[in-house]
């Protein structure tokens, strides 16, 4: 009796703690959420997307997937019934979109906010308001793919080209060239090496150059220098030597005045009698000339009178006529 008894009150604690077991999973994991219904409206793929996937706002949680059908109404067009928390903020700008989780191809539904309209969408199970769906990046990749493939198309071209025997010859040449330009280098670098240990002693003697220039501007600038009285001795000198031709000037106005009212007076005169020596040698030399022997036998013979003189008388041959 005693085995039964123990065996009994055994197996009712086992089944009593399963059933507190259950009941504490039950209570845990009850989803609570006051969740509203919306419609996502896609005109656009959904691929990876399954029932009772995430639901995001803007990377939070905020419910899940409820149902995927077609819109029987408008052919082509996806309805998703999605259940979204009460308290998140679904406005008339909210649009969704799709999402995949890294690279499982598992989509879920990315909710987001354009901020055109803050006002708040109402939704209920009687009036289920519709969200549009946006192009994922996935279905943007695809609409763009013609252009993208154009674009790789042209660059594939562009690829070749650069890769014909014509590029490559020049880039071999471009490379010749560069190569060419290194070896000048170093051997320019070899050049300076000895330049550049010889800086640092250049660079010594330009200190002690700018020393000693330091101090023969400081030495000109003193008052008491060698440069101010330098300077001092060549303002006396021009000063005496203004004097000087102050002096001189005088002197020179002085022998002007008596050269102009002694001297050329006296010279004028000698001009004078210069002048009347000089006609009376050429009247003597016009006597000589015109009769010789006046020097020897003396007197000049005088000349007969003209007419209208005293003492004229017609020849007789013109008297005759």
């Amino acid at each position: 009796m005693e085995n039964k008894s123990h065996a009994f009150w055994a197996g009712l604690f086992t089944v009593a703690l399963l059933l507190a077991i259950g009941a504490a999973a039950f209570f845990f994991n009850v989803d609570r959420t006051v969740r509203v219904p919306y419609d996502l409206i896609a005109r656009t793929n959904v691929t990876g997307l399954y029932t009772d996937a995430a639901v995001r706002y803007r990377g939070l949680d905020v419910g899940k997937v409820q149902s995927i059908h077609f819109d029987r109404q408008h052919p082509g067009q996806i309805v998703i019934r999605i259940l979204v928390d009460k308290n998140a903020p679904i406005t008339q700008s909210t649009f969704g979109s799709l999402g995949l989780q890294g690279v499982t191809g598992i989509a879920f539904v990315q909710l987001d906010d354009t901020g055109a309209n803050p006002a708040p969408l109402e939704s209920s199970p009687k009036q289920i308001a519709q969200i549009p769906m946006h192009p994922g990046l996935f279905d943007q990749l695809q609409q763009r793919g013609d252009i993208l493939m154009r674009q790789l198309e042209r660059v594939a071209t562009d690829v070749d080209n650069m890769l014909s025997d014509e590029t490559r010859r020049q880039l071999m040449a471009t490379a010749a060239s560069l190569q060419h330009a290194a070896d000048g280098v170093t051997t320019l670098t070899q050049q300076m090496a000895p330049a550049a240990g010889k800086l640092s002693g250049t660079l010594t003697t330009l200190d002690t150059t700018l020393a000693s220039t330091n101090q023969l501007i400081s030495s000109i600038n003193r008052p008491d220098g060698p440069f101010e009285t330098n300077l001092n001795k060549v303002g006396t000198a021009a000063q005496q030597a203004g004097e000087a031709l102050t002096s001189v000037d005088s002197s020179l106005q002085e022998l002007s005045s008596r050269v102009g009212y002694d001297t050329l007076p006296r010279v004028n005169s000698l001009a004078d009698d210069v002048r009347s020596a000089v006609r009376s040698v050429d009247s003597a030399a016009e006597t000589f000339n015109a009769n010789p022997r006046s020097v020897l036998f003396g007197g000049a013979p005088h000349a007969a009178p003209g007419p209208g003189e005293a003492g004229f008388a017609w020849p007789a041959a013109h008297a005759n006529r």
